[in-house]
């Protein structure tokens, strides 16, 4: 049976996976909606070699350009916040919903609200906006599948089990690039050394969360969300390997966990064919070849954004979207080069400690506490 499918963010490393994963199954799939934020060429590329219904710009000023690279292709060009949530609202089978950053709360709030299956890829949705969207997903029976690698491990080992048995969730990480540098080394760390993530491949933002460990403090909140056990019954430990993905321990002692290659495709393919499985392209994973397998705690004296997140959970209401917001201007600041790397996290702590607004009742409300707390965390960011 053919399966229709909107992809919103194609041209990022998520969006690039998936299609390599349709393209190799071209007649399960077809594809409605392509969008990207700006990369005109490429998305025009990845609609007429998909033979898209339509490809969207969120960024207006590149519509002309796409408009005129999808000419004779018979496919619709739109561009603009409105065209990219009626791009997502499109009846689709599943969409997958990798737009990076709060960029990605309307689009994915349009593609719940269709009632049928969405593939989450941005975290910082759940983070920003997790009672809202799960309120969403239960009034519209949607299916929400996580796409992150952490959280679609999870969703493995928890298949055909209680929620109620479960007695710990623990969440791995690799440590990225920095896991092993000093305090002084840290000080000086520059965007580039930041975004060489050792097991990853991955877009500039991700790849610097990793190195702060924002991207685990974010992937707690969106656990925390996504799946019902106590906040202090999930964990961190950090595995330099990603070959364990993460882990369920159950109330009898049984832990169960779920291994797989550093590569993307294979949680992406868990959602594709989920409930049943597909092939993909993937190396078997070879634990010989690998030798061995290890675990250490993580260091929050050198990482505090775990610590941080947990802390923003703990407190609830609108602090988990302001810890989103702070972090993503502090990022955008370091690789522009305008903020040190370990002035990330002081720079969200210190807005936590300022703006910390009551709980966000709608996603309007979010958008705004989202605005406002990037307008706090520029003028802060201005000072330093």
């Amino acid at each position: 049976m053919t399966r229709r499918i909107s992809i919103l963010g194609a041209t990022g490393s998520i969006g690039g996976s998936t299609l390599d994963l349709i393209a190799r199954q071209p007649d399960r799939w077809r594809v409605a909606a392509l969008t990207a934020n700006c990369q005109a060429q490429e998305l025009a590329r990845l609609a007429r070699r998909f033979d898209a219904e339509v490809a969207v710009v969120a960024d207006e000023t590149c519509l002309p350009e796409l408009r005129d690279a999808l000419a004779g292709s018979g496919i619709e060009a739109a561009g603009g916040a409105g065209a990219l949530i009626e791009s997502a609202a499109r009846p689709v089978d599943i969409t997958i919903a990798a737009i990076v950053g709060c960029a990605g709360l309307a689009p994915t709030m349009a593609a719940i609200e269709q009632g049928r299956t969405v593939a989450l890829a941005n975290k910082e949705a759940l983070v920003s906006a997790g009672d809202v969207m799960k309120a969403a997903v239960a009034r519209c029976g949607t299916v929400l599948l996580p796409m992150d690698s952490e959280h679609n491990a999870i969703f493995q080992c928890l298949a055909g089990n209680d929620p109620a048995y479960v007695r710990s969730i623990t969440l791995t990480a690799s440590g990225g690039p920095f896991r092993d540098w000093s305090m002084a080394q840290l000080a000086a760390a520059t965007p580039a050394q930041a975004v060489k993530h050792p097991n990853w491949s991955m877009g500039a933002k991700i790849s610097v969360d990793s190195a702060t460990m924002f991207n685990k403090g974010l992937e707690l909140i969106e656990a925390w969300h996504l799946f019902p056990v106590a906040l202090d019954a999930l964990r961190i430990i950090i595995h330099p390997q990603s070959v364990v993905h993460s882990m369920v321990e159950y109330r009898d002692g049984s832990t169960l966990a779920q291994l797989g290659p550093s590569d993307m495709r294979v949680p992406i393919a868990s959602c594709l064919a989920w409930p049943e499985r597909m092939d993909t392209p993937c190396p078997p994973l070879d634990l010989a070849r690998l030798g061995e397998l290890t675990f250490r705690p993580p260091d929050e004296d050198r990482f505090p954004a775990t610590r941080l997140a947990r802390e923003a959970a703990a407190a609830g209401g609108a602090a988990p979207a302001v810890l989103n917001a702070a972090n993503e201007m502090a990022v955008a600041a370091f690789l522009a080069g305008h903020l040190p790397f370990t002035r990330i996290a002081v720079t969200v702590e210190e807005l936590l400690a300022r703006y910390v607004p009551p709980a966000a009742a709608s996603l309007d409300e979010v958008i705004a506490i989202d605005a406002e707390a990037r307008s706090v965390a520029r003028q802060m960011l201005e000072l330093v």
